[in-house]
């Protein structure tokens, strides 16, 4: 497959590889194995569908309905996008005979329209508004693989883990929060085998980003223009953007105490920020005192409050979007955002804390998805060219010379020995040399 996120190759016969698909999911129903031709991709999705215990006959729960759907829907950030939505997707829906989905960040549909006829099909599976279609409830579909990798994908006939989805194939792409990067939901085409050609995974694609755009476009201004950004990963100075536009570059004390002060809005007095800035207990209150009175100079009178220590502005920090986008499981966007190591020199323990948290878990996500690609950006970036479980992770699916070498060098510095290639040896996260 030349690429992996298309799910058919042109010129390939789609009856045939529907054949291999259906005797692939028999095989891993039965034993857990995934053989070929099944993609990555598919095959991961297959594996976290099982872990959350869908079953291959499920079928969709319908959770909102009438009243409920109707106030939900028109809460919803991409209520306003469905006219946009509509305008792009509408026409290609219907000459096809497709179907045109959009679904929120846990995969609940929204709206479901298109082709009168295909709608009574899809009906009979409750591909229906206020049906969940997350991964963990009907397993490998478009729209809820989309979600949950944070990015487009087809999803081929067979390719769907339940088998009453299996004689439909779709493509989706996410919708991300232009300003936070958060998932809000998907955009999703859904009817017959001609959607698996490349050319509607690059069109739901473009969909997405036009939402997106749009999204920014209406964007209201921030509160009082006051709205803070706030730049921490990868740089020892953490960089400031007020609501004004203003761009300020804050000393290392003043990055480490606006940091802080962003992830807790309610507040800190100033013996827990202490604490959470000093290793030493000795320092004296009067330092910290002086480090926010140069602070307030810096932020401004009205920006930075006491009584508790508090930012009165929002505060959108790239640190909470790697944040955001790993709890909803897009890794690959995850990784994209990360930038590097939080304020890397700082030695305040509660930044200390939370960079090896972000890290840990960031690279924990890595390693479960197994995408070589992934692993390999981890690998050769500063923050993990000694990262020893990351590079057995990358030998265990692209086992090239210079990764073997590199990881070979690396087992002979800890002084453990080198295991067989092609078997992955368990996570053993105690020889893990943490990014600095």
């Amino acid at each position: 497959m030349t690429d992996p996120w298309v799910a058919l190759e042109p010129g390939a016969d789609p009856a045939a590889r529907t054949r291999a698909l259906r005797r692939a999911h028999e095989v891993f129903t039965k034993v857990g194995t995934v053989p070929r031709p099944v993609r990555a991709v598919v095959a991961d999705s297959w594996r976290r569908s099982a872990r959350a215990g869908v079953g291959p006959d499920r079928t969709a729960d319908v959770e909102l309905a009438d009243a409920d759907l109707q106030a939900y829907r028109a809460e919803h950030p991409l209520s306003r996008m469905m006219p946009l939505i509509r305008e792009l997707v509408g026409t290609f829906a219907d000459d096809g005979g497709h179907l045109l989905a959009v679904c929120d960040a846990h995969g609940r549909l929204l709206w479901v329209e298109g082709c009168p006829s295909t709608l009574r099909r899809a009906d009979a599976m409750n591909f229906v508004p206020g049906a969940r279609w997350s991964e963990t409830a009907v397993g490998t579909n478009a729209p809820g693989t989309a979600v949950a990798v944070g990015r487009p994908v087809q999803v081929f006939t067979a390719e769907h883990f339940c088998r009453q989805v299996q004689p439909w194939t779709c493509a989706a792409a996410p919708v991300h929060d232009p300003r936070t990067g958060r998932i809000l939901g998907a955009v999703d085409i859904t009817g017959g085998n001609g959607l698996a050609h490349p050319h509607s995974l690059g069109f739901v694609q473009a969909v997405a980003r036009a939402v997106e755009s749009q999204i920014a476009l209406l964007e209201p201004p921030s509160r009082g223009g006051g709205a803070l950004e706030l730049t921490a990963l990868g740089r020892d100075e953490a960089l400031l953007r007020t609501g004004g536009g203003r761009r300020v570059r804050l000393s290392r004390r003043h990055s480490e105490i606006v940091v802080l002060l962003a992830r807790h809005p309610e507040g800190l007095t100033g013996d827990e920020l202490a604490c959470a800035l000093y290793p030493d207990e000795a320092v004296p209150p009067v330092t910290l005192r002086a480090e926010l009175a140069r602070l307030r100079r810096v932020l401004g009178a009205d920006v930075l409050a006491s009584r508790p220590y508090r930012l009165t502005s929002p505060v959108d920090c790239d640190l909470g979007l790697v944040e955001r986008r790993l709890e909803t499981g897009a890794v690959a966007a995850a990784a994209a955002a990360y930038a590097g190591p939080l304020l890397p020199s700082s030695q305040a323990p509660a930044v200390a804390r939370l960079r090896r948290r972000t890290a840990d878990a960031l690279r924990a996500a890595l390693i479960a998805r197994g995408d070589p690609d992934l692993l390999a950006d981890w690998a050769h970036a500063p923050w993990g060219e000694d990262d020893v479980e990351v590079w057995r992770a990358l030998a265990a699916v692209r086992p090239t010379a210079p990764v073997r070498t590199r990881l070979a060098a690396l087992e002979r510095e800890l002084g453990v020995p080198l295991p067989p290639f092609g078997r992955r040896r368990p996570v053993a996260t105690s020889t893990q040399r943490r990014p600095a």
